[in-house]
């Protein structure tokens, strides 16, 4: 039988990590399923199994979970202005035209977008290796604002407007609400701006095309807090601390 650490948990220090944060900023799980796998003896520290929540990771402690050494990198959170062309994959993998390749420079620790984006479509990607974060961002039930530009094959009519505000069923069961939509002023009526909350794939191109329409182009020009403001096409950058803390906040 494995023997467990019976020393105290080494002093706070500017250096050191909680345990579970540890765990989590490695990309292997969230903050509270790290608890559990510390709970559950499956979690060593310079070998010996550790079951202290709180345990501060010293640098140049041997972490290991389930027997696997762990490296915990710095959270690093970079928004792309994602042009047209490139995949932007939540999947592991390498892609003909990768999304990863245009922020190959923004940091040397692997950062993944939080959601998919498909080839055709353009604009804001946020990446992240804070597995806490991405997973709230992705929760359902979290109802993150979006804002896309959306461009038509012809002119919406004003009848589908009012459908779209409504709600449009787009099979026998499942109906996708958007939290607002309108024509762009000074633009033709080819070009309308969406803003919706849900996390559902290719949403906008469900909506439109159950009425009738090709969606030629679909720009995303806000996400959550964020905007394209200073942010030109094919560019990152990293949040700011603000930006950050705003995420870190939501509930």
């Amino acid at each position: 039988m494995e023997s467990k650490s019976n020393n105290s948990s080494p002093k706070k220090t500017a250096s050191s990590t909680r345990l579970n944060k540890y765990i989590a900023n490695s990309g292997i799980c969230s903050r509270r399923e790290a608890d559990m796998y510390i709970a559950m003896g499956m979690v060593k520290i310079n070998g010996k199994i550790v079951v202290e929540m709180g345990y501060q990771v010293q640098p140049g402690d041997d972490v290991r979970y389930d027997g696997r050494r762990v490296v915990s990198d710095k959270p690093a959170y970079v928004l792309l202005n994602k042009p047209k062309g490139f995949l932007g994959s939540v999947k592991k993998g390498t892609y003909k035209k990768d999304a990863m390749e245009l922020i190959d420079n923004a940091t040397s620790y692997r950062i993944d977008p939080v959601n998919s984006m498909d080839r055709t479509s353009t604009g804001l990607l946020l990446f992240t290796n804070d597995t806490e974060l991405k997973i709230k961002l992705k929760n359902p039930a979290r109802g993150i604002n979006k804002v896309f530009q959306v461009v038509l094959d012809k002119n919406l009519v004003q009848s589908d407007l009012e459908k779209i505000r409504d709600g449009v069923v787009v099979d026998k069961f499942d109906k996708i609400h958007v939290e607002a939509v309108s024509f762009i002023r000074g633009e033709t009526k080819r070009k309308i701006g969406v803003e919706l909350s849900t996390e559902r794939h290719r949403a906008i191109f469900h909506i439109f095309e159950k009425l009738g329409y090709k969606v030629e182009q679909v720009d995303r020009v806000v996400y959550a807090h964020l905007t394209k403001k200073d942010l030109p096409r094919g560019k990152w950058r990293h949040l700011n601390e603000r930006e950050i803390n705003l995420f870190k906040m939501m509930k």
